[in-house]
């Protein structure tokens, strides 16, 4: 899903309503440990986001993982995974437009934010801001200074306006043009006009939306540990890495081709439940 964390390019819309999933208490008490060529990766799931948190189990749970690709490596922002397609692929193949066909209902938390080692959700373009069933990304992130993450709020409160627009009954005409020309990707400049109409009445109704301000402890973070604030309010994070920084970092340091696709194949040997562990240090 190259277009899926804000940066990204786009990826195949899928069916909106998310299938009914549910998990033992056993199992979401567990930690999930990302066996790859590269080393493990551990991660531990958020209770505060149950859809998202049971999804993923069912999916350990069914081996979906098992053999998929890391198919998108941008250094100081996210790796990437989650494309059925990357098992087979071959070296130039372009991956990241495929999932399962659903999605998952986005569940936005106070606390819960794009810190580095944070698990996300990718997605597509849809006005709910609805999960890709699959393509999960890992954040390594870079450290901000105040000036930037006062740029990275503005970019958040641009893009609830957006959001809000695209709610709004008032836009439903423009609002289903526009969706179905993210879908199709077959005439892109009339969606660059579409956006552009959307944008303009974003701006009338910016400022006056409520306000979205960083809290003092989340800057705090951004300031010291890194993250990537940007995608704050637009993607859910449904959990963050306990053990494992230093392969996620490895893997993000990786040679890439023009698509952000590792030259080196990254590949997920396994994915499976394991015994809570001591969380590491956040570089370890």
């Amino acid at each position: 899903m190259r277009s899926a964390i804000f940066l990204l390019f786009s990826f195949l819309v899928v069916i909106s309503a998310c299938k009914e999933i549910k998990t033992d208490s056993a199992e979401a008490s567990k930690d999930v440990e990302i066996v790859t060529n590269k080393g493990s990766i551990i991660i531990r799931l958020y209770d505060e986001t149950p859809l998202h948190r049971d999804n993923f189990l069912t999916l350990v749970e069914d081996k979906f993982y098992d053999s998929i690709l890391f198919h998108r490596v941008i250094e100081n922002f996210v790796i990437q995974a989650g494309d059925p397609e990357s098992r087979k692929a071959a070296a130039n193949d372009s991956l990241g437009e495929v999932d399962l066909p659903y999605t998952v209902p986005a569940e936005f938390h106070p606390d819960i934010y794009h810190k580095r080692g944070a698990l996300g959700m990718a997605r597509n373009n849809t006005p709910s801001r609805a999960s890709s069933s699959t393509q999960f990304y890992i954040v390594q992130g870079r450290v901000f200074n105040d000036s930037l993450l006062n740029i990275a709020e503005d970019r958040i409160n641009s893009r609830l306006a957006f959001n809000h627009v695209v709610n709004d009954p008032a836009n439903k005409e423009l609002s289903v043009v526009w969706a179905g020309l993210e879908s199709d990707k077959s005439s892109p400049k009339e969606l660059a006009r579409v956006i552009a109409q959307l944008d303009s009445l974003a701006i009338l109704v910016k400022d006056s939306l409520p306000r979205y301000i960083i809290p003092a402890e989340q800057r705090n973070i951004y300031t010291t540990a890194g993250g990537a604030p940007h995608l704050d309010q637009s993607y859910t994070v449904f959990g963050e890495v306990v053990s494992g920084m230093a392969v996620v970092d490895s893997i993000a340091a990786m040679q890439t081709n023009p698509m952000d696709r590792p030259l080196e194949d990254v590949r997920i040997k396994e994915v499976r439940l394991v015994d809570r562990v001591q969380q590491a240090p956040r570089d370890e």
